[in-house]
């Protein structure tokens, strides 16, 4: 008999997933449009974004041993609820003389609750979908992120626009209770393992972090070598599209929030588009030819530089710049999410969690640095940023044709559960 896909439980996750993304998104929209335009920097920009990171690579460890250990429908609940009382805290204390520490330590905060979220919400996806599901119910999870920021940016961009940056974090906050709320209702596979008796928290983490790790690189080596792979395309990724596009499109080409916003809801769409390439393909899709989406992010880098090299007008760069980057967003997309499930599908439940925030841990890690890079990069070529995009896109091409050998002996491993 056919098993439903739409269960009540995974229903509950994905209009969880996408209130609360939905609020994340307006939210970074409005803190990134004010710090823009407030500093006019692209490196400071990239500096908050990057140290909003690291709490993220260090609370990792803990973040996975939670997610495999504590009870994880509790653990989303709370989480919400801290992320709405944490956005409506710095709405209230807002002021401009003090705007970029609250906005700083909101977002430092914040990426330390997602250093929990992020594992605990995809070592839950296994246990509401049937194993021949699980691409499926990962694109799913994806496509709600990308669709929560289809409508999002624009709908921000417009209220960021007419109302400014406190209204936003209302709503925000909104977003986040009602989040919370659906989280309440959802019933999961009881997993909670306690620790030994005697064991304290930081023996507790030691020893499981070591285990996902060696399971990671001594048992299945080829998730470590994927790995490696996905942070060297998150480092062109997130690097030229998290502090670029909003710098080319605000500064370099002058441009008002409502472009801005109208690219991110494009970039989201494209990313969606992604997402239902990996969920209909699902485990027809060849392992052999992932490195087809990694070489794709260098080709639709190019006639994004190429554009600032013609004599073209504004919004007609703008109008490359967009298509180009919503080519990389898709086929990024695409490729996160079946690295993502042919993980899953080699992880042991009771790894799950580790193992999850081991690839998100070591994929962040380099994101400060890309970040950092492309925000001295685009300030440093100022005038000239197809110096910075053109040489980004040939290099990511690169990666992707020299990752040809490793895919073809990559090769799905039998599930393993329990």
């Amino acid at each position: 008999m056919r098993e439903p896909f739409f269960t009540r439980d995974f229903t509950l996750l994905i209009l969880g997933q996408l209130t609360s993304l939905f609020g994340n998104a307006i939210l970074r929209l409005a803190l990134s449009l004010y710090v823009l335009e407030t500093t006019g920097s692209a490196a400071v920009f990239a500096g908050l974004l990057s140290a909003a990171i690291l709490p993220s690579i260090l609370l990792a460890p803990l973040g996975g041993v939670l997610a495999d250990r504590g009870d994880r429908r509790k653990i989303m609940v709370a989480l919400d609820g801290l992320t709405g009382l944490s956005v409506l805290l710095a709405a209230i204390f807002f002021t401009s003389g003090r705007a970029l520490g609250i906005i700083g330590g909101l977002m430092i905060f914040l990426a330390a609750l997602g250093a929990f979220e992020t594992p605990t919400v995809q070592a839950c996806i296994p246990s509401l979908v049937s194993e021949k599901n699980l691409t499926k119910g990962n694109a799913m999870v994806n496509q709600t992120a990308f669709l929560a920021n289809l409508a999002a940016p624009a709908l921000g961009g417009v209220l960021y626009s007419a109302l400014g940056l406190i209204p936003v974090l209302w709503a925000s906050v909104l977003c986040f209770f009602i989040t919370a709320l659906f989280e309440c209702f959802i019933r999961l596979p009881r997993h909670v393992r306690p620790p030994k008796e005697g064991d304290g928290i930081l023996s507790v983490i030691r020893q499981d972090f070591g285990e996902s790790l060696r399971y990671i690189f001594v048992q299945e080596p080829g998730i470590s070598r994927l790995l490696i792979l996905a942070a060297l395309s998150g480092f062109f990724v997130i690097g030229v599209m998290v502090v670029g596009l909003p710098y080319l499109v605000r500064t370099v080409l002058g441009l008002g929030p409502q472009y801005y916003g109208g690219a991110e809801s494009i970039l989201a769409a494209a990313a969606v588009a992604g997402g239902v390439a990996a969920g209909l393909l699902g485990a027809k899709a060849k392992t052999e030819r992932l490195w087809i989406p990694l070489a794709a992010l260098g080709v639709f880098l190019l006639p994004a530089g190429g554009a600032f090299l013609l004599p073209l007008g504004a919004k007609a760069q703008y109008l490359v710049l967009v298509a180009s980057f919503a080519g990389v967003q898709g086929a990024a997309n695409y490729f996160s999410i079946s690295a993502v499930s042919l993980i899953q599908s080699k992880t042991p439940e009771h790894l799950l969690g580790k193992v999850m925030a081991c690839t998100s841990a070591l994929t962040l890690c380099v994101q400060p640095v890309g970040q950092l890079v492309y925000g001295f990069l685009f300030d440093c070529f100022r005038g000239m940023p197809a110096l910075v995009l053109l040489p980004s896109g040939a290099i990511a091409c690169l990666v992707g044709f020299l990752s040809i050998p490793f895919f073809r002996t990559l090769t799905p491993s039998p599930p393993l559960r329990g």
